[in-house]
């Protein structure tokens, strides 16, 4: 099996200064469909030879057209790739299910994600502005935000097109100029998007697509001394490498990584309207998601009544095949799944096992599928409990209190995302305050929620923010001009 023909892009290329070429050393990489385990394309290894190319292709943009234009010209881009993702939508889904194995009603979803990206960074691109700042008689002082110059974006593999827009979009609205190195795993909607970007009107330069090896691709471009701020989201051993990487070159870095977010469930909450947001917001992407909910906490009064709803819903999930309509599809490779595996066997030697889907007969055989698991009266203290899966997977666990719902809660190194189930006013707004996370969402949940918030962790969830306007702020650098004039 091959994709689809008729695409708009090569993808065993490489984008760089405006060039569709070929790797440096030639090489390739097999690209394999995770829901039946076949070849469906081939990208280009990268080298650090490509990685200096593409470098040297973002200053000439900086220095050449791309730095010339005004703020509302490059907004006016953003917008007019922002149509076009609109209108390829179906087509970025459908490569999007096929290269990371997501149902395709999720892909079409982030397709969508990824144009209002684009749409809102286009607007935002003219409203950044300064201040000026009281001070001396005789004194103006004012700010100025400016781009960082050369940018990294170094993004994975479980939501490529969501993630390239917030990272990418954001930083092309401040005016800086891009290389971006998609995962290995999933490279073809990075590539999409940038052949887009031409058709859209962005210079040469502007926006470079460097596909090949993390370590690298990866480890050339975070540790490349004209690269002036990485961002980069994955995992905490990859993002301790990247983050030592720029420190030699004392660069900012923006990391995104792990999580082990809680939902905390109260007596006296709306159960009808948890219940499929408890379950949803840990299968979604088959818990491949940063933000996934994989901690339910539930206050001992219901909680037996949790249980059962929950492990019901459990019963009915079916992985199957992401082109076709089931609750999830395919994990992204056969190492992940490995992964997945030895935590799940874990769980049944040493806990409860209170439901679990089942795999569609459907499912080809090569395909690297798990059926999700609920782990009921699982200590908080557990491997399963405190460590990443990336799966899947979910455990339960009692709680007496507030103050054991916090203990819980933030008894994890990680700190992305929390969800909170109650309808006591006062204690909605304790929680959230006590909560260690970059985000919390009050009876609701949005998996790292809208273009618009501002995303991000605490602890080894990482630092910086993406997403809404905030990230306009981190991907340019503040210049403070003072003005004697007497």
């Amino acid at each position: 099996m091959t994709i689809q023909t008729g695409l708009w892009f090569d993808p065993s290329k490489l984008l760089v200064g405006g060039r569709w070429r070929p790797a440096a050393s030639g090489a390739l990489i097999p690209v394999e469909n995770p829901s039946n385990g076949e070849t469906m394309a081939s990208i280009a290894a990268g080298t650090a030879e490509d990685v200096e190319a593409a470098v040297s292709a973002a200053e000439a943009a900086l220095d050449g057209e791309w730095g010339a234009m005004t703020a509302t010209e490059r907004g006016r881009i953003l917008m007019r790739l922002a149509r076009l993702v609109e209108d390829r939508a179906e087509t970025l889904a459908h490569l999007e299910s096929a290269d990371v194995g997501k149902p395709i009603a999720q892909a079409r979803n982030d397709a969508k994600a990824l144009a209002r990206y684009f749409e809102f960074y286009g607007g935002a691109a003219d409203k950044v502005m300064g201040e000026t700042i009281p001070y001396q008689a005789g004194t103006t002082v004012l700010t100025l935000r400016e781009p960082h110059g050369v940018t990294a974006h170094i993004i994975p593999w479980n939501y490529p097109m969501q993630i390239l827009g917030r990272s990418v979009g954001a930083a092309l609205a401040m005016g800086n100029a891009c290389v971006l190195k998609p995962a290995e795993d999933a490279s073809l909607s990075a590539l999409a998007v940038a052949a887009l970007a031409e058709e859209a009107g962005l210079p040469a330069g502007a926006l470079n697509v460097v596909t090949g090896w993390g370590h690298e691709v990866g480890a050339a471009l975070s540790a490349h001394p004209r690269v002036h701020h990485v961002s980069f989201t994955g995992s905490v051993g990859t993002g301790r490498r990247i983050q030592s990487a720029a420190a030699e070159n004392v660069v900012p870095v923006t990391l995104e990584l792990g999580g082990k977010s809680p939902h905390i469930v109260f007596d006296d909450c709306d159960l009808e309207a948890a219940l499929p947001t408890l379950v949803g917001a840990c299968i979604q992407a088959a818990g491949q998601t940063c933000s996934a909910a994989s901690r339910v906490l539930v206050q001992r009064g219901i909680y037996e009544t949790v249980k059962e709803r929950m492990a019901a819903a459990y019963r009915a999930l079916v992985a199957g095949p992401a082109s076709e309509v089931f609750d999830l599809g395919p994990l992204v490779s056969a190492k992940q799944k490995d992964v997945v595996a030895r935590y799940i066997a874990k769980g049944r030697a040493e806990l409860t096992v209170a439901a679990e889907g089942r795999i569609d007969a459907s499912a080809p055989a090569a395909g690297h599928y798990v059926a999700p698991v609920l782990f009921a009266d699982v200590p908080a203290d557990h491997a399963l409990a405190r460590e990443e899966i990336f799966g899947p997977v979910q455990v339960m666990i009692p709680f007496d209190d507030e103050a054991d719902a916090i203990r819980i809660a933030n008894g994890t190194d990680y700190g992305l995302v929390a969800g909170v189930w109650t309808q006591n006013g006062g204690r909605q707004m304790r929680i959230a305050r006590k909560l260690h996370c970059g985000q919390v969402f009050v009876n609701n949940y949005g998996a790292g929620g809208g273009v618009e918030l501002p995303f991000g962790g605490v602890g080894k969830s990482g630092h910086g923010r993406e997403k809404g306007f905030e990230a306009l702020y981190g991907f340019s650098r503040l210049k403070t001009v003072s003005i004697a004039h007497g």
